[in-house]
């Protein structure tokens, strides 16, 4: 069954039964090694998942839950390995969203639930993005409407002395640091595998290219001349520009829509038929930082190459 959140649309399965847990592995395609979040209704649930709770988790969860942020601790033994791709930690988090939270009240337990679209690709922002994407292999699909915040949550590492942010999201890292009073890092690579961090992720169908500001339309019109079907994301500095392209988006001024317009952006260049799709990072603060982590995984190289 696929539901709601405040990020992306989940693909769940009782966190606590390996078969069905194995079920969603399948119908994404994800590699058993990658681990899923585990969602819960509440805090107070903690106890059913992890092994224990250290303070900095403990203050992280009663400011930023329910809400894009996921922590990573160690495993109880309530949630099996298929869930956690064989790790000894665990990625819980209360989602923010009044459908995901009635679906898991209702079930009482813990929901593994990895972005309901095929492993590697754009992550769904609403229902038809899910039925599009996965068709009769999903049974059920509860319709929230559009996500909030339209990118995945900020997955922090709590299991150490000092927390780390392994995955930029809907939480900022500003945010984190404001609340635990010391700066966080963001690594490139770490020891715990989390969701989002393989090489090519968050990735339409056409090539994403990432180029600087002042080169992106000449760049995007040289390959459209060479013969490709160019899109091109319009940031505010060009917005409104002429650009000799198959088809642009503007990106909003504010990253807060920008965040929750990224992967229907990216559809939507790719049902418009472009086969490149040329854009600039934004600055690498605020949401900013969890927008360039996408766009930078949405352009890795894949598997065929």
């Amino acid at each position: 069954m696929a539901f709601p959140t405040e990020t992306v649309y989940g693909l769940g399965a009782n966190a606590e039964d390996p078969g069905a847990v194995a079920r969603v592995f399948e119908v994404k395609g994800r590699p058993p090694s990658h681990p899923l979040i585990v969602h819960i209704g509440g805090a107070e649930q903690l106890g059913n998942s992890v092994e224990d709770v250290p303070e900095t988790a403990r203050l992280l969860a009663e400011r930023f839950w329910p809400g894009p942020l996921t922590l990573v601790l160690r495993r109880g033994r309530r949630v099996p390995l298929e869930a956690t791709g064989g790790l000894e930690t665990v990625a819980v988090r209360v989602p923010d969203h009044p459908v995901a939270l009635a679906l898991l009240s209702a079930f009482g337990g813990g929901v593994a639930a990895p972005s309901a679209n095929r492993f590697g690709s754009v992550s769904p922002t609403t229902a038809s993005h899910v039925r599009v994407e996965l068709g009769d292999a999903v049974d059920f699909v509860l319709d929230g409407g559009p996500c909030e915040v339209g990118v995945e949550s900020t997955i922090v590492d709590a299991t150490g002395d000092v927390p780390s942010v392994l995955r930029p999201g809907g939480v900022t890292r500003e945010d984190l640091e404001a609340v635990l009073g010391f700066p966080l890092a963001v690594p490139s690579t770490s020891r715990v595998r989390v969701p989002g961090q393989h090489p090519s992720h968050y990735a339409p169908r056409a090539r994403v290219v990432l180029v600087e500001l002042e080169k992106l339309v000449v760049e995007a019109e040289l390959a459209q001349e060479l013969g490709h079907r160019v899109g091109v994301f319009l940031p505010p500095a060009i917005g409104g520009a002429s650009v000799k392209v198959h088809a642009a988006v503007e990106i909003p001024d504010s990253m807060a829509a920008y965040a929750r317009g990224l992967y229907g952006f990216l559809r939507e260049l790719d049902q418009r038929g472009c086969d490149l799709i040329f854009a600039s990072l934004p600055m690498e603060a605020g949401l900013g930082l969890a927008i360039a982590n996408r766009l930078r995984r949405a352009s890795g190289p894949r598997p065929s190459d």
